[in-house]
């Protein structure tokens, strides 16, 4: 039987969402003032923010501070010997429930090469999509904004605008004459992007300070029904390279080909032994750990349309005809995200490679933890019958073994969580945006992608539900990085309904 709690953040899946008769004044306050909060984030984008540039970091978290104590939180800056992070607070009186609200601002890599009329930092306004052939127009001085207009820039969907929504729907509350009803938190990272690799020592640093009885991270892309989305888990991640040797230097294939061994047809070998031909990963012990759905959750899974995969150009997904998305995101994967051997196209030349890399992502969820699944891996590339070694192997190795590999785990990898559904602060949560909207929501039990939630849960004790705002054709990570003007403002909407939920 599901639990009654359970059933009732189910329920927002069917029912009608309640809007209030009576006119919205947060409603009105965005509707006012689309130029002035589009102003702020466009003047925030303008910060270049890729992980790896300190200096533009540290002018990121300058420009927060002054954008959070101008609403009257109280700011601080938590140091990390990396980036800094930036804490908030703002206390409502007489509350007894607090939400801690993380998101960060670094974003990914640029190659502006490939961004399209303009350059990663320099936001620009279109009409829609570029790639249906949308123009680029001036960002108007005073609105309405068409909800169907887009900002393109880096970071305008991942992840800077959640943090300008959360800010302008704090300014709706007040201009609507409302309080918070909950005390609110806020966390900006400023190195999510490669992995925060110090996110765990700042949940265990300053634990007092981040205790909450939720964490919401809006994060990720909504359904792609544009619906409100409330995804309750996440799934971890580490990663790993994998190097196969050859000849101790690249040798012309006409002269040693057929004699002296290829890496890359090895690590093809090698690769292609981890999964089988329906995507499921061969690797013993892969799968133990997992935590299986439970029927609360697969029930949410089976009331949400699936993606086709002719949407994405392809034929047939992994798994078979009728495999569904949802369910397979909930399972820890294993994903080839890059294979480098020698030289491709223009360069290509008739040699037999030194050494063949494949770069692997593996993707976790609840209680699959990353160094196990790192050991499983070693394990199967030694069951292949590789050699692994530690170091690019010296003289010596190679004269005693025919095949070597090594296997490289990447640092800062983190495991999945996953909050139940019966959660009674996320329940009041998925309430809250329900009555805010007048379309149901999509509630998930994990989003495929990885975020760092798991020290939340771990180190406080406090469990995690994901809030995605933007728009899911957004270009995440990609080039031409967009964000849909109709989900900021909806969005904004959304987080202030949050702030005023009701509690019990």
């Amino acid at each position: 039987m599901i639990h009654t709690l359970a059933r009732a953040c189910l329920l927002a899946l069917v029912a009608t969402p309640l809007i209030a008769q009576r006119p919205d004044p947060v409603r009105r306050y965005v509707d006012a003032h689309q130029a002035e909060i589009v102003r702020e984030l466009v003047d925030f984008l303008r910060i270049p923010n890729v992980s790896s540039d300190t200096a533009n970091l540290r002018l990121n978290a300058r420009a927060l501070v002054g954008m959070m104590e101008r609403r009257g939180i109280q700011t601080r800056v938590l140091e990390t010997g990396g980036p800094p992070m930036v804490f908030g607070e703002l206390s409502a009186p007489g509350a007894s429930t607090t939400l801690l609200f993380y998101a960060h601002y670094d974003g990914q890599p640029v190659d502006p090469s490939k961004w399209i009329g303009h350059r990663p930092f320099e936001p620009v306004l279109r009409t829609g999509a570029v790639e249906r052939g949308a123009q680029t127009i001036p960002f108007p001085a005073r609105g309405p904004y068409n909800p169907e207009w887009r900002i393109y820039a880096r970071s305008a969907s991942d992840d800077k605008s959640p943090i300008v929504a959360l800010l302008a729907a704090l300014d709706a509350l007040r201009a609507a004459g409302q309080r918070p009803s909950v005390n609110l938190k806020f966390l900006f990272e400023g190195d999510e992007e490669v992995g925060s690799p110090h996110l765990e020592t700042v949940v265990r640093r300053h634990r007092d300070l981040l205790r909450s009885d939720l964490v919401i991270m809006t994060d990720g892309p909504q359904h792609p029904s544009n619906r409100p989305t409330l995804v309750f888990g996440a799934r971890g991640i580490t990663t790993a390279q994998i190097t196969v040797y050859g000849p101790d230097r690249p040798l012309h294939s006409g002269h040693y080909g057929n004699w002296a061994p290829n890496p890359a047809m090895e690590l093809a070998r090698l690769l292609a032994s981890m999964k089988d031909a329906q995507g499921r990963v061969t690797i013993p012990g892969w799968y133990d750990d997992v935590v299986p759905l439970s029927a609360e959750e697969r029930a949410a899974i089976a009331a949400v349309p699936d993606e086709q995969p002719g949407d994405f150009g392809f034929a047939e997904p992994e798994g078979g005809p009728g495999s569904r998305r949802l369910e397979r995101i909930a399972l820890p994967s294993l994903n080839i995200r890059g294979l480098q051997a020698a030289y491709v196209g223009a360069e290509a030349r008739t040699l037999v490679p030194a050494q063949a890399v494949a770069e692997l992502d593996l993707r976790l969820v609840p209680a699959v933890q990353p160094d196990r699944q790192i050991t499983r891996l070693i394990a199967h590339v030694r069951s292949q019958g590789f050699h692994v070694v530690e170091a690019d192997p010296d003289s010596a190795t190679r004269a005693r073994h025919p095949r070597m590999a090594r296997v490289s785990a990447r640092e800062g990898g983190y495991a999945g969580i996953r909050t139940p559904f019966n959660h009674p602060i996320a329940c009041q949560v998925t309430e809250a945006v329900r009555r805010s909207s007048d379309k149901p929501p999509v509630l998930l039990p994990t989003m495929g992608g990885s975020i760092p939630a798991a020290w939340f849960p771990d180190v406080l004790g406090t469990q995690v539900i994901l809030l995605p705002l933007v728009n899911s054709d957004n270009n995440q990570h990609a080039e031409n990085e967009n964000l849909r003007l109709g989900n900021l403002f909806e969005g904004i909407r959304t987080l202030a309904a949050v702030m005023r939920m009701q509690t019990r």
